[in-house]
């Protein structure tokens, strides 16, 4: 089953994420995905954008069967508050 989870990144004490399709059954970080479909900085400051993600990619794979990731849905509804 395809999943839409986060896949962390950067430096200790200074987390970044990635928000990818794969296969449920990889390692969180184990760098096979499927698809790029974002990124989320949770300590984002100044100018710098806290989240990014592709909406058009996001809805096609839940479209064919992707299972969203409970931290991802959350962020997706902070995103939808924020451009509404």
């Amino acid at each position: 089953m395809v999943v839409i989870r986060l896949t962390r990144g950067g430096a200790k004490k200074r987390p970044f994420y990635h928000i990818i399709a794969t296969d449920k059954r990889n390692r969180r970080d184990g760098g096979n995905y499927i698809e790029r479909l974002g990124y989320f900085n949770p300590i984002a400051n100044g100018g710098e954008l806290r989240l990014n993600l592709n909406r058009e990619r996001i809805h096609y794979w839940v479209k064919v069967g992707a299972q969203l990731s409970p931290r991802v849905t959350t962020l997706l509804a902070d995103w939808d508050k924020k451009v509404s």
